[in-house]
């Protein structure tokens, strides 16, 4: 099951991607059928419908059901103005730097570093809030700013259970589903801070979507196929299974001595082929239009203005 947040008027609402892409609005539907949680108020994001717990899956089959069978009308997700799954965080986005083996092979050499010079532990840092857009975001160049804005495909994490020290055999019983988030990053300001935070953070660096697929829905999450595309130049293929800490290990060592809260989200790394390992390096510029793909998941779409 896919689940989204598209904006109605001034409000928004929670959505259901069918297999054709189609989506039912599950808000409007909430009082259509009885279901396990008819009693509440009817969830208007994917935030909300996390914090409805375990028997929101069973609740969303019955009311998709029901609804089909009662003919309602689903739209294409074209039609929708998408928002970020969760619009607007509680906490900061959770971000796993230097992952993927190639990727952090081609950073050490556009670094001068030795290239098997890989990480012991997480290499941890967050973006804020502010940053997040959803599917077909217009994201400022930030000219005035940064000489090199890249891009990062990411698997992302979604939280639908807290804990703390959580062990790795139990991490999946915490996560409630998985989304893509594009990292985009100022390199010039991740060196300029010695910290990664501001290059990261500049507002709609983070674009997160379109849909969050149910954990269950996907059977293997360290063994999805990612692709990223700069307009039509392929520049990221690889696959979650050259992750150096994989989904499970993650969330364990996020978890670990601090509390994952219903609705955190953690983005678990980029593979190669960002524009800082290019020769030369090529920068996002206005008018770019990226497409980061992932397997199960979908496709989100960023496009570059001034």
């Amino acid at each position: 099951m896919k689940l989204l947040t598209f904006a109605h008027g001034d409000q928004t609402r929670l959505g259901h991607a069918g297999p054709d892409g189609r989506v039912l609005d599950l808000t409007a539907a909430w009082a259509s059928c009885p279901h396990p949680l008819a009693g509440r108020p009817a969830p208007v994001d994917v935030y909300d419908a996390i914090l409805l717990g375990d028997a929101l899956q069973a609740s969303l089959t019955q009311i998709a059901q029901a609804a089909d069978a009662g003919g309602a009308a689903r739209r294409d997700m074209s039609e929708l103005t998408l928002c970020a799954p969760i619009p607007r965080p509680r906490k900061n986005i959770f971000c796993v730097g230097r992952n993927y083996r190639e990727h952090i092979i081609e950073g050490n050499l556009a670094r001068g570093r030795k290239p098997d010079d890989f990480p012991k532990a997480l290499e941890l840092f967050t973006k804020a809030p502010t940053a997040v857009v959803g599917h077909a975001a217009r994201v400022s160049r930030h000219a005035a700013l940064t000489e090199l804005l890249d891009y990062e495909i990411e698997l992302a994490i979604v939280i639908g259970r807290a804990g703390r020290d959580i062990a790795p055999e139990q991490a999946i019983d915490h996560i409630f589903g998985y989304t893509i988030v594009n990292d985009i990053t100022a390199r010039d300001l991740q060196t300029r801070h010695g910290q990664w935070f501001k290059g990261k953070s500049l507002d709609g660096t983070c674009p997160i979507g379109p849909v969050v697929t149910l954990a269950g829905a996907i059977a293997d999450p360290n063994a999805l196929d990612l692709k990223l595309w700069v307009n039509d130049d392929l520049r990221q293929s690889s696959n979650t299974s050259d992750m150096l800490f994989n989904v499970m290990q993650i969330v364990s060592e996020v978890s670990a001595g601090m509390t994952l809260e219903p609705g955190d989200i953690i983005a678990t790394g980029t593979p190669s082929g960002v524009g800082l390992g290019l020769n030369p390096p090529r920068s996002l510029n206005v008018g770019d239009v990226i497409r980061a793909r992932i397997e199960h998941i979908g496709e989100l779409v960023t496009t570059i203005t001034d």
